[in-house]
C-alpha cells in the first residue's frame, strides 16, 4: 500500500489506491501532455537510485510485471524493507530540499512517487505475514514494523516537506491547480496536519514515540491473536459429530488427519466453528468449541491481549490529546462521510432497540423447542430449529448448491454482466504464486483490454490470519504512466480432501461476492493520483456489501449455483423460502455485530482509558443492554479490526454506515425491474466505483442516486419497523 495514500486516506485497511482504465477520464483532470510534463518534473527531482536488493526491483515478467513470490525468502524480504526505508528517505530529503519554488509538478508528483522501491517490498511484506504467517516472517514482522512506523512518522515530521505540501495546497486557487490537483494538495496538507506535521519538535518527539509503541503492540496482538487460532477441538469419535452435515465431517476429519490425529478437529477459525455450533447435536461439546472460539486471546496465558490492548488505547488517548482531541474516535473520525461519534452513534442507536427487541422474539422461539434457557452455544443451533419449523428451511438443503469453485464463476459473472469484465484462469506456472493453493485469473475489460490480475487465495492453513479480506499488490493511476491491477481475494475455507467438492454455506457465499466487491472497486477506479485512491472508512464497505445480493439472483442460480449432485439449479422453490426467510435470526446478526461496534466506540470515545479490558467489556455491555444469550462477534481480546492496526478503531459502525448506502442501492436496482439494470450499472460503475475519492463521496452518492440514501431501506432489509 502506497505510503502517501495510506496517510492522506487515513489508515483505512482497505484505503482504495486505484484501479483499471476503460479509456474514461475524471472531468477537471490534467490533460495526457501536462500528466506527462509534470512526471517528468517529478523524475527530475528525484534522485536517481538502483535498489541492491532483489525484493525492491521493478517487477518483470507478463502482465506489466508480477510480484516475484518464487524469490521471497524471510532474509531477502528484511534486507529490502530496511534498503527500501533508505532509499525512500533520500528521495523524500530530494523533495524537501528542491530549491526551486514548490508547484504541484515539483512538490506534490514526485511526493506521489518516492518510495517506489519499498511500495514493492511492502506489498510482499503484508503478503507473507498474514497470508503465510510462519515464524520466521513474524520475526521480520516484529523486528520491522516499528521501523516502518518510524519511517512514516519521519516524512510526515519533515518540516520542510510539509512547507512546500502546505504552499501548493494554499495556493491552489493562484497556481490554477485542477480540482483533482487541488484535492490532492489539501488533503495531503490537512493530513500532514492531522497526523502532527504542525506540532512543535517536543510534541513531534513523543508522537512518534507513541506511534512507534503502537506499532509493537500492534504486531504483538496479531502474533498472539493468530496463535489462538491455530488450536483445535480434537473429537475422537463419531458421535461427537453428529448432527454436521457431510461436508463439515468431511473437512473436520480432514483437519485432524493433518494434525496427526484420529476422529475429528474442529479448528478454532470462524469457518470450522460456526457450522459446529450450527448443527452439531453434543451441546457439551458445542459449549467447548464456544469457549475455546470466544475466549482467544483472554486465557491468562502467553497469548492474553488484554494487557496489550490496554497499553493500545492508552497510548490512542495520549495521542489524541497531544493532537488537539478530546479522545481517538474525535481524531480518527475526522475523515470519514459520519464525521463526528455522535453522527455514528445516532445510527448505530437507531438500530440497536428493535435489533434487540426481535432478539426476544427470537430467544421465545427458540425455548419452546428446546425446552430450557438458550445459552450463546445453543443460539445458532436452535435458530435453525427454528427456521426449519418455521419455514420448512434446512442450511443443510443449502449446502449443495454452494459448490466454492462454482460460487466464484457465479461471482465472475456477476462482475461481466454489471460491468463488462471477465475472468480467465491462468494456466499453472504462468506467475509466480506464494502458495501452491492460490488460483490467478487474467482480467479484462468489456472491449476485451487488459485491466490486470486476480488473485485468489481461497483456503485456511497454520500461520494464515482468519477471516477475509481483500487486498491489492498493485494499484491503477495514470499521473505516471497507466498502471494494471494486481487484486487479491482471501478466505479461510477448509480445504477437502482429493476431488471431493468444497460446499459452503449461503453466508460464506455471501462473504466471498462481499470481498470479490472490493476487488471490483480497485479493478474500476478511474484515477490520476495515487492520493485521491482512499475512499472514508465508513464508504469503503458499501461497494463491496451491496455486491452480496446477487448472490441469490436468478441468472446466477440458474447458470452457477447447482446441485453437486443432480447438477440441477436451486429451484425456485427453495429461493421463495430462502427469501421468505430473508429476515429470519437478524436480531442475531444485528447484535452481535452492533454489540462489537456500540463497544468500540465506548472504548475510543472514553476520557480515562480503561485498564481492566474484561471489566470494561463487561460493564460496556450492561449498559446497552446486550441479551445473555449471545456474545459479541468479536471480542475485545480478539478483534483484529480494532488493535492490528489503528484501520477500523472507533470505525467498526462503517460497515452499518455502507449498509444503508448498500441497502438503498439495491432497492434502486430492485425497483427498477432488473437486478442488472444496465443504465443503473454503468452509472454506479461510473460514480461509486470508479472516481475513488476524487470527489466528496455523500455528493457523490447524491449524484448517482439523486437524493441521500433512505435509512428506512436498510431497517426494511433487516426486517425491522420503519418508523
Amino acid at each position: 500500500m502506497h505510503r502517501r495514500q495510506l496517510l492522506v486516506a487515513g489508515g483505512s485497511l482497505f484505503a482504495l489506491s486505484a484501479c483499471a482504465s476503460n479509456g474514461m477520464e475524471m472531468g477537471g483532470g490534467a490533460s495526457p501532455a501536462s500528466l506527462a510534463e509534470d512526471a517528468r518534473i517529478g523524475r527530475a527531482v528525484l534522485p536517481a537510485q538502483t535498489p541492491r536488493a532483489e525484493l525492491l526491483q521493478p517487477w518483470t515478467g507478463p502482465f506489466e510485471g508480477v510480484p516475484p513470490w518464487d524469490k521471497v525468502t524471510p532474509a531477502k524480504l528484511r534486507a529490502a524493507l530496511l534498503e527500501g526505508i533508505e532509499l525512500q528517505r533520500a528521495e523524500i530529503a530530494a523533495i524537501a530540499d528542491n530549491p526551486e519554488p514548490p508547484t504541484f509538478a515539483n512538490t506534490m508528483v514526485p511526493y506521489q512517487m518516492a518510495g517506489e522501491p519499498l511500495d514493492r517490498a511492502s506489498s510482499i511484506y503484508g503478503v507473507m505475514v498474514q497470508n503465510i504467517g510462519s515464524d520466521d516472517y513474524q520475526a521480520v514482522d516484529t523486528e520491522v514494523s516499528p521501523l516502518l512506523s518510524a519511517a512514516g512518522d519521519e516524512i510526515t515530521f519533515n518540516e520542510k516537506l510539509f512547507q512546500r505540501i502546505k504552499t501548493v495546497a494554499d495556493n491552489a486557487v493562484q497556481a490554477g491547480l485542477t480540482p483533482e490537483q487541488t484535492r490532492v494538495a489539501v488533503r495531503t496538507r490537512d493530513a500532514f496536519v492531522r497526523n502532527g506535521a504542525a506540532l512543535d519538535a517536543a510534541g513531534k518527539a513523543e508522537l512518534g514515540r507513541i506511534n512507534t509503541a503502537l506499532s509493537n503492540a500492534f504486531t504483538s496482538f496479531s502474533q498472539k491473536v493468530v496463535a489462538d487460532e491455530n488450536t483445535w477441538t480434537h473429537i475422537p469419535n463419531e458421535a461427537g459429530v453428529a448432527g454436521l452435515p457431510a461436508s463439515n465431517k468431511a473437512a473436520a476429519a480432514a483437519a485432524a488427519r493433518s494434525r496427526d490425529l484420529s476422529g475429528y478437529a474442529i479448528v478454532n477459525t470462524r469457518s470450522s466453528v460456526d457450522p459446529f455450533l450450527s448443527f452439531g447435536d453434543d451441546r457439551d461439546l458445542r459449549e467447548t468449541v464456544w469457549r475455546k472460539f470466544v475466549n482467544r486471546g483472554d486465557n491468562g496465558d502467553g497469548n492474553d491481549t488484554n494487557a496489550i490492548i490496554a497499553e493500545i488505547v492508552k497510548l490512542r488517548a495520549e495521542r489524541a490529546r497531544l493532537l488537539g482531541f478530546g479522545n481517538h474516535a474525535e481524531w480518527r473520525m475526522q475523515d470519514t462521510m459520519a464525521k463526528t461519534p455522535a453522527a455514528a452513534m445516532d445510527l448505530m442507536n437507531r438500530v440497536w432497540a428493535p435489533a434487540k427487541a426481535r432478539v426476544t422474539e427470537e430467544v421465545a422461539d427458540m425455548r419452546a423447542i428446546a425446552g430450557h434457557e438458550i445459552e450463546p452455544w445453543d443460539y445458532l443451533y436452535y435458530a435453525e430449529k427454528v427456521r426449519k419449523q418455521k419455514y420448512d428451511l434446512d442450511q443443510n438443503e443449502l449446502k449443495p448448491y454452494f459448490e466454492l469453485n462454482n460460487v466464484k464463476r457465479g461471482a465472475f459473472y456477476m462482475a461481466g454482466r454489471l460491468y463488462g469484465y471477465t475472468f480467465t484462469p491462468l494456466p499453472d506456472g504462468a506467475v509466480p504464486v506464494f502458495h501452491p493453493d492460490v488460483e490467478v485469473f487474467e482480467v479484462k475489460d468489456a472491449a476485451g483490454n487488459h485491466v490486470g490480475l486476480f488473485y485468489s487465495d481461497d483456503f485456511a492453513r497454520a500461520g494464515k490470519r482468519s477471516g477475509a479480506w481483500m487486498t491489492t499488490y498493485r494499484s491503477y493511476s495514470t499521473y505516471d504512466g497507466v498502471k494494471n491491477v494486481l487484486a487479491s481475494n482471501n478466505n479461510n475455507f477448509i480445504k477437502a480432501e482429493g476431488d471431493e467438492p468444497i460446499l459452503i454455506s449461503l453466508d460464506d457465499a455471501a462473504t466471498l461476492f462481499h470481498e470479490f466487491g472490493h476487488a471490483l472497486h480497485y479493478l474500476s477506479y478511474r484515477i490520476t493520483y495515487p492520493a485521491l485512491g482512499g475512499t472514508p472508512r465508513d464508504y469503503v464497505e458499501y461497494p463491496s456489501q451491496v455486491h452480496e445480493h446477487w448472490v441469490l439472483s436468478r441468472p446466477i442460480l440458474d447458470g452457477y449455483m447447482k446441485h453437486v449432485e443432480t447438477g440441477q439449479p436451486m429451484p425456485q422453490s427453495l429461493v421463495d423460502k430462502i427469501e421468505a426467510a430473508n429476515t429470519f435470526n437478524q436480531g442475531y446478526e444485528t447484535v452481535s455485530y452492533l454489540s462489537s461496534a456500540l463497544v468500540d466506540m465506548d472504548l475510543h470515545t472514553r476520557a480515562t482509558p480503561p485498564t481492566d479490558i474484561d471489566a470494561f467489556e463487561r460493564e460496556s455491555l450492561a449498559r446497552i443492554g446486550m441479551p445473555k444469550e449471545i456474545v459479541m462477534r468479536h471480542r475485545l481480546p480478539q478483534f483484529n479490526h480494532l488493535f492490528t492496526s489503528d484501520a477500523y478503531s472507533a470505525g467498526y459502525y462503517s460497515y452499518l454506515w455502507s449498509e444503508v448506502m448498500d441497502a438503498d442501492t439495491w432497492a434502486y436496482f430492485e425497483e427498477s425491474g432488473d437486478v442488472f439494470n444496465p443504465d443503473i450499472a454503468a452509472r454506479y460503475k461510473a460514480i461509486i466505483l470508479s472516481e475513488g475519492n476524487s470527489s466528496d463521496r455523500g455528493e457523490a452518492y447524491r449524484r448517482f442516486r439523486g437524493r441521500n440514501p433512505d435509512v428506512a431501506a436498510l431497517l426494511k432489509v433487516r426486517g425491522f419497523p420503519t418508523s
